[in-house]
């Protein structure tokens, strides 16, 4: 038991107790207090909360203060691995006051940092007898030894930070379950998820507001892949015809006698397949919006027939003399040079002028950078949940890598590539080798016109490069694998050029 109840340990006992109870917005922040207050207390020099990955059995440090608490995050402990390790198998605290005659003790991470260790204070994060993850406290100040009071006053500080960690990931569950619903709710309609961080976009979304109030045709211009699609749908969903069908039809993916059916519909004998009756897409739309995508593709005489819908409101059905009249929001989209093909005369320039009434044109994903990180998470969770696999995101690399890619495949192309790097990732993380882009046509540009020298030069950057990432940038465990002396890689590092990840030291 504690002796006596200290009035500065209980005052911060109450005020933590507090916080988890109001329901603290930001859970890492919280635990950083938590851990602040848990080394003051303790008298500690330095302190880690480590988290256990239930699928590896891992034990990651989520948080580290001290001297060196940001080098120390890019470090793991292996089930039952070093002190911290041992305290998450057994479930049980512990005291070590000389560390050096301990063989739990792993030295890798205090040689690596160059932060000496004289001895740790470790207890468990336990939540009806699961171990969550653990607390070390570092080095008692003075070199003095650790002490039951200390031990006891820290188990409870993991029970509060236990509490905390449980109603974050009970917050988080129910914050993405319902974001899952409301896009199931959405995608159930056929709409997809909107997401835009980008000025530019943001700057679009103001301009379709103010589109999306009229009738008149919108034609939205831009490479394949950027969203067009996705563009149409909010220019329907901001509409007052929000609540009447959004019909979409591709111009390129029909031959032109089916594609003339398919939009204007058909009736029975017209042709020989048709066996009866059937309403087209313009009349499906009545009253609410056509996407008519690849706008380019469509053939001359059936821009003629587009033209006349847009100018009368009316069309005959394949194989009729008799006038359907319809009342239909248009919105084209295409890839091509439209200005072009009018010029050649592939496209009617009076239909061009009917469509591009409110042109927007959409940006590339190289152009607007500031969404890839927001789209990517978005893709992430998307494909974690449909292939019941857990990542906690991107590593530093596989985002720099994503920023500087050039995407010439745009949003479409990083949607794939994030499926398929959630599909071989091994890591909690998602790394640059996960995600497989772009690396041979760099690699070649890379190598043209060099030397044997220059090429084994740029070999030995990437290979060492990948290396190191491999190994959480520890430059000991890249040596070992590797099989040459640290120095000497520390020394290649510099005289490479190999970038490293912030606050990591080399």
């Amino acid at each position: 038991m504690i002796s006596r109840i200290d009035p500065e340990k209980f005052r911060t006992l109450i005020e933590i107790n507090t916080l988890i109870n109001s329901n603290y917005g930001d859970a890492t922040a919280l635990l950083t207090h938590i851990l602040e207050s848990a080394t003051k207390l303790t008298e500690g020099e330095a302190s880690s909360l480590l988290l256990k990955n239930e699928d590896d059995g891992k034990l990651y440090f989520e948080i580290s203060l001290g001297p060196k608490g940001k080098d120390i995050k890019k470090f793991s402990l292996n089930p039952g691995e070093g002190i911290a390790g041992w305290v998450a198998e057994r479930g049980q605290s512990l005291i070590v006051n000389d560390v050096e005659t301990d063989n739990r003790f792993f030295k890798d991470i205090s040689k690596s940092i160059g932060f000496p260790t004289y001895s740790i204070l470790a207890v468990p994060m336990l939540i009806r007898d699961r171990c969550m993850g653990v607390i070390e406290i570092i080095n008692k100040k003075g070199q003095k030894y650790f002490t039951p009071d200390d031990l006891q006053w820290l188990e409870i500080f993991a029970v509060q930070s236990a509490i905390a960690i449980e109603n974050a990931r009970y917050l988080e569950k129910a914050k993405d379950e319902i974001g899952f619903l409301r896009n199931q709710i959405s995608t159930d309609k056929g709409y997809h998820v909107f997401i835009a961080k980008s000025p530019d976009i943001l700057e679009k979304i103001e301009l379709i507001d103010k589109v999306a109030k009229t009738d008149s045709s919108v034609l939205i211009l831009g490479e394949s892949g950027v969203g067009k699609e996705l563009i149409a749908e909010q220019v329907h969903l901001r509409s007052n015809r929000k609540n009447q069908a959004f019909v979409r039809v591709n111009c390129a993916a029909l031959p032109e006698g089916l594609l003339e059916s398919e939009l204007f519909g058909h009736i029975k004998g017209a042709f020989t397949d048709a066996i009866q009756n059937r309403k087209g897409r313009f009349e499906l739309a009545n009253g609410g919006t056509i996407f008519l995508d690849e706008i380019g593709d469509l053939p001359l005489r059936l821009q003629a027939k587009l033209l006349r819908v847009i100018q009368q409101k009316t069309f005959e059905r394949v194989g009729s003399s008799d006038t359907v009249q319809v009342d239909v929001r248009i919105v084209a989209a295409t890839n091509k040079d439209i200005a072009a093909q009018v010029r050649s005369g592939e496209f009617r320039s009076d239909l061009f002028y009917r469509l591009n009434v409110l042109p927007i044109y959409v940006p590339a994903l190289r152009q607007r950078k500031e969404d890839i990180p927001e789209l990517a998470d978005f893709f992430l969770k998307k494909f974690c949940r449909e292939t019941k696999k857990q990542f906690i995101g991107f590593s530093e690399n596989a985002m720099e890598l994503m920023l500087s890619y050039s995407w010439p495949g745009n949003v479409r192309e990083l949607e794939n590539a994030i499926e398929r790097a959630v599909v071989i990732a091994r890591d909690k993380q998602i790394t640059a080798r996960d995600l497989l882009i772009g690396s041979s046509d760099k690699t070649d540009d890379e190598y043209k016109g060099k030397d044997l020298k220059e090429a084994l030069s740029i070999f030995k950057k990437h290979f060492i490069g990948t290396a190191l990432e491999e190994h959480a940038w520890n430059q000991t465990e890249t040596a070992k694998v590797l099989d040459i002396q640290r120095t000497y890689l520390s020394r290649l590092i510099k005289d490479l050029a190999i970038s490293t990840p912030k606050g990591v030291d080399v």
